[in-house]
């Protein structure tokens, strides 16, 4: 008890001064080292500020420039999708036009083929493989060598619009992920500091900025973007080969089309020609055989007058003939020395002799009447010349000139 009211120990004013300057110099040193620390973070927070300021003001010009790196490729796609819309759309006519000529080709092609079963019914020697025949084969010929060209054109054309279709899908589905990701780095370029942090009162619509979970990762599907830009380059180049590819069946198809019409038109008019020239050639042989049949006909009734004629005059002989033979019987029977050659008797003999020799000289009528035989045959024969030429200006002038007339070569 007498220790727990003993006083406690002092100390020496040298001790109480030494104890208040440590104090000082403690305090004075904490105060230096705390200023020290909150200048030294005043200057790490200026750093960190100009650094995230420099940085972001850097990602702005970088997402920036990247926007327009992205709307020039956008821009270059969409040049070169409304150049492949237009050359396909431009095939597709041509296409069209193609058909029709093929389809045009196929009525002068049966024309042909009917022109030529037709003179096939020609009879006699109008069945001659004549210049019309040797050009209707030939303008069948061009006819088919035509329908296989434009075929194979029409073939290579739906190929050059399938080419075209599908470079200008790679187009428009590039331009849509350029769409999309042009529409993204536009919401990223409106993001500022000063943008709403998300909320659930916040719509889908609205920019808002927070901590998104894995947001900041390189793996998975990135690309490089060497690569980002190979891609589009293809594809733009896939579109300008294509393009320039249905530029040039353009101009094939063009030169095709106008060839074979004018080829067509060529030919149908040749033969045309020569069906004229064929039909005038027989019209005249059939005039020439008409004139020979008049003549005929003229020489017959003339031989006919002739026979008629040598046939009266041997009827008129009888007559005489019979009266001097019938004298000459009667004579005979004078009796004894009255049976004697007088004047009389020598003149009835020579009367006979005279009109039997005048009726052998009229043999002609046997040659006459040869002759009328050989013009009958030759009558009867012209008439079937004509006939086959009157079959053979009907087959051509009739039947087959008046179906070409149909025919219509048109330059699609």
């Amino acid at each position: 008890m007498a220790r727990m009211l003993q006083a406690p120990p002092k100390f020496h004013p040298s001790e109480w001064d030494t104890a208040n300057k440590m104090q000082r110099a403690t305090t004075e040193s904490q105060k230096s080292r705390s200023e020290h620390v909150t200048a030294e973070s005043q200057r790490l927070l200026n750093e960190i500020e100009k650094t995230t300021q420099k940085t972001q003001s850097d990602v702005n010009k970088k997402i920036e420039q990247r926007r327009e790196e992205i709307k020039f490729w956008k821009q270059e796609l969409d040049n070169k999708l409304e150049q492949i819309v237009h050359e396909t759309e431009v095939l597709l006519t041509l296409r069209t036009r193609l058909e029709k000529s093929l389809e045009s080709c196929k009525e002068p092609l049966i024309i042909a083929k009917k022109c030529l079963l037709n003179r096939q019914r020609r009879t006699g020697i109008d069945l001659v493989h004549d210049e019309v025949e040797q050009e209707l084969v030939k303008e069948a010929e061009v006819l088919q060598e035509v329908i296989a060209l434009l075929g194979h054109t029409l073939e290579q054309t739906n190929e050059q619009i399938r080419l075209n279709r599908s470079a200008k899908y790679n187009l428009e589905m590039d331009l849509k992920d350029k769409f999309t990701a042009l529409m993204i780095d536009d919401y990223c370029a409106s993001l500022t500091n000063n943008t709403p942090i998300y909320c659930a009162s916040l719509t889908n619509n609205t920019p808002h900025i927070g901590y998104p979970v894995n947001a900041v990762k390189t793996e998975g599907n990135f690309v490089s973007l060497e690569d980002w830009i190979d891609f589009s380059n293809i594809n733009v180049e896939k579109a300008d080969k294509q393009r320039n590819n249905s530029l040039a069946l353009r101009v094939l198809i063009d030169g095709i089309l106008s060839q074979t019409a004018n080829d067509m038109r060529r030919q149908c008019e040749i033969v045309n020609a020569a069906f004229r020239n064929r039909v005038k050639e027989v019209k005249d042989a059939k005039r020439k055989l008409e004139m020979l049949l008049a003549m005929v006909m003229d020489e017959t009734a003339s031989q006919e007058k002739n026979i008629a004629a040598l046939k009266k005059a041997i009827a008129d002989k009888e007559g005489p003939v019979k009266v001097a033979q019938t004298r000459l019987e009667a004579r005979n029977h004078r009796p004894n020395v009255e049976l004697c050659y007088d004047t009389v008797q020598y003149r009835l003999i020579s009367e006979v002799q005279e009109i039997t020799k005048n009726i052998q000289r009229q043999d002609t009528l046997g040659q006459a009447e040869t002759e009328l035989k050989g013009l009958n045959r030759r009558q009867l024969s012209l008439k079937e010349e004509i006939q086959v030429k009157e079959n053979t200006l009907y087959i051509d002038e009739v039947l087959c000139m008046r179906m070409r007339e149909s025919v219509d070569i048109n330059g699609f």
